[in-house]
């Protein structure tokens, strides 16, 4: 993700999380701070931009800040490629453990972190603005053995759809 993608991927936050979304300055802000911020972007083969994630690290726990594909591209396996992106490079970072904070009425994303080793820790009780309760995911990096199902290493991002998909993408 760069400057230039900011204004879209704000617009897209508010259209995907609206009673959550993160104002555009705090995308500016979390861009400018390299040394323990890493920001992605997937985009189509138009360069639309169709997906988001971000990771934050500070030896030793990197924090998935944010990850989110549009609804007319999940199930293509973008939500999982980009959550591997921000593994490996918690792992490059020299994280232990990578934490995430996830919806307690979004049975899909759990499914899917659970899926990639994730186990819940801890609850947040009320901590989304309508009520709903966090629940607090944690990855040991030491038991990661890479994308579940494959040979570890990292996919190639897909800019057109694929029938191939394991785990839903709807995630954040």
């Amino acid at each position: 993700m760069t400057a230039a993608d900011v204004a879209v991927v704000e617009e897209l936050e508010r259209q995907l999380f609206p009673l959550d979304a993160w104002p555009l300055q705090m995308f500016e802000d979390e861009l400018a701070q390299p040394e323990t911020r890493s920001y992605y972007v997937a985009v189509d083969a138009l360069d639309r931009v169709i997906a988001y994630a971000g990771l934050m690290c500070i030896e030793p726990i990197a924090d998935v800040q944010t990850i989110a594909v549009v609804p007319e591209r999940e199930g293509q396996g973008i939500g999982t490629q980009l959550l591997t992106l921000l593994i490996e490079e918690a792992a490059r970072r020299n994280a232990r453990d990578v934490l995430l904070e996830v919806r307690a009425d979004n049975p899909r994303a759990q499914r899917l972190y659970r899926w990639f080793g994730f186990e819940q820790i801890h609850i947040r009780p009320r901590y989304y603005r309508d009520g709903v309760d966090a629940l607090i995911m944690r990855l040991e990096l030491d038991r990661w053995n890479g994308v579940p199902g494959s040979s570890g290493t990292t996919p190639t991002l897909q800019t057109e759809p694929t029938a191939h998909t394991e785990e839903p993408e709807d995630v954040r």
